[in-house]
C-alpha cells in the first residue's frame, strides 16, 4: 500500500513534509505482516505461552458462560468474539456494563464465569477496573491487549498479546485485525480445531485486499459530499458494519449508522431512498444469506447500494469491492471485510481535505472510569 504524495501546500516539522494520513497509511499495510506474526507465534517460537496453550488452560476450567468487555474499537472486536463463543462453543456469552461496577458498584458472583477484556492499550481504568473487580467476584479472567507491559495484563489471570507492535495513528487499524485473529484463535483452541491451519491463506489474501486501493478510491468519490451513511450486515459481518461505521465517523466526521440487517428493517429503513448512500458487508455464508431479504428491500428503495464481499451480490449493486475469500471460513471472513473499509475512510477523509491520522478530539488511550 503507498503512503500518499505530499503536496507543496503540505506544513513541514522539523524540516520534514507532514503528510496527512502517513501512519494510518502505513498501519494498514502492516496488517499481512501482523496477521503472519500471529500465525507464526503458534506453529511454535518457544518463550510465552501461545493462544493455542492459553486456550486449553481456560478450557480445562470450564466456564459456565463468558462475558466480554472492551471500548470502541476493542468492543467491535469483542462482538466478533461473542459470534465465535455462541456459534463455535456453544456457550451463552453478553458483553458487560462497565458503568454497574465502576459507576454503581454493582456486586456480581462471577465464579466459572470467563471474563474476556479487549483492549489495545490495556490502559484505561474502567477496563482495569471493572477486571479487577470481575477476578475478585470468582472469574477467569484474560486480558487480550497489545501491551503485554499494560495494567489491564498485569492485573488478569491470562493474558494474550496481539503482536500488532506501536500503533502511532489514532484510528485503530492493524489492531483491530489482530484482535480479531487473536479472538478466533482462542476460541478455535478452546473447541479444539486447528484454527492456525484454518487462517493460512489470511496473510496472502490480506495483501491482495489492500493492493487494490485504486479501486477503493473510485469508491471513495461516492462518499466525498455524503451527510450521512448506513452500514448493515448479519452475522459475523455485523461487527465489521459497527467497525466501519466508527472509522468512518471518527476520520471524516460523517454520520456513520450501522445496523444489523434484520433492526434495519424494523424501522430505520424508513429513512433510505435513491439518495441514501448504504453500504452492505455480504459475509459468504449463513450471514450472507440472512442478509439477502434486506439487500432486495434496500434494492427496491433504490438506495444507493455498495457491497463488500462476494462478486454475484457487488454485481447487482450500485458498487461495490469483492473480497477473495478464497475458501476462507465464514468466521474468519471479518478479518479481510474491514480491510477495503479502512482504506475507505482513509481516502474519503483525504478527499474532504481532513487528516485521518489526527481526528479532532481524540486521544489514543481514552481515559473513561
Amino acid at each position: 500500500m503507498s503512503v500518499p504524495t505530499p503536496s507543496s501546500s503540505v506544513p513541514e516539522t522539523a524540516g520534514e513534509p507532514v503528510v496527512p494520513g502517513r501512519l494510518m497509511a502505513a498501519e494498514m499495510a502492516e496488517q499481512p505482516e501482523v496477521l503472519r506474526r500471529l500465525l507464526e507465534r503458534e506453529r511454535g517460537s518457544g518463550g510465552a505461552p501461545t493462544i493455542r496453550e492459553t486456550a486449553q488452560a481456560i478450557a480445562a476450567r470450564a466456564p459456565r458462560f463468558v462475558l466480554l468487555t472492551a471500548r470502541g474499537t476493542s468492543d467491535n472486536a469483542a462482538l466478533y468474539a461473542k459470534y465465535l463463543i455462541e456459534v463455535l462453543l456453544g456457550r451463552p456469552c453478553g458483553l458487560t456494563s462497565m458503568s454497574t461496577t465502576t459507576a454503581y458498584q454493582a456486586k456480581a458472583d462471577l465464579t466459572d464465569c470467563l471474563v474476556i477484556t479487549v483492549s489495545q492499550s490495556g490502559g484505561s481504568p474502567d477496563l482495569v477496573a471493572s477486571t479487577r473487580a470481575a477476578r475478585e467476584a470468582g472469574a477467569i479472567t484474560l486480558a487480550v491487549t497489545n501491551n503485554a507491559a499494560s495494567p489491564l495484563a498485569r492485573i488478569s489471570e491470562f493474558h494474550i498479546d496481539v503482536l500488532a507492535g506501536p500503533e502511532e495513528a489514532l484510528p485503530a487499524t492493524k489492531t483491530y485485525t489482530a484482535e480479531l485473529l487473536a479472538l478466533y484463535l482462542l476460541v478455535a483452541g478452546m473447541h479444539g480445531a486447528d484454527g492456525p491451519e484454518q487462517a493460512a491463506a489470511l496473510p496472502e489474501l490480506a495483501e491482495s485486499v489492500l493492493a487494490r486501493r485504486e479501486e477503493v478510491r473510485a469508491l471513495a468519490g461516492r462518499y466525498r459530499f455524503a451527510d450521512r451513511m448506513v452500514i448493515t450486515s448479519r452475522g459475523y459481518g455485523y461487527p465489521t458494519a459497527k467497525e466501519a461505521a466508527l472509522k468512518l465517523m471518527e476520520t471524516s466526521y460523517i454520520p456513520a449508522l450501522s445496523y444489523s440487517g434484520a433492526d434495519l428493517l424494523h424501522g430505520p429503513l424508513a429513512m433510505v431512498d435513491n439518495i441514501s448512500p448504504v453500504i452492505a458487508v455480504v459475509t459468504d455464508g449463513r450471514g450472507g444469506e440472512a442478509l439477502q431479504p434486506v439487500l432486495d428491500r434496500l434494492r427496491d428503495r433504490g438506495a444507493d447500494l455498495v457491497v463488500i464481499g462476494p462478486k454475484p451480490q457487488v454485481d447487482a449493486a450500485s458498487a461495490g469491492f469483492v473480497l477473495p475469500t478464497g475458501g476462507l471460513p465464514e468466521e474468519l471472513q471479518p478479518i479481510l471485510e474491514i480491510m477495503p473499509l479502512q482504506m475507505l475512510a482513509y481516502e474519503v477523509t483525504l478527499a474532504r481535505g481532513q487528516d485521518p491520522d489526527a481526528p479532532r478530539a481524540l486521544a489514543k488511550v481514552t481515559q473513561t472510569h
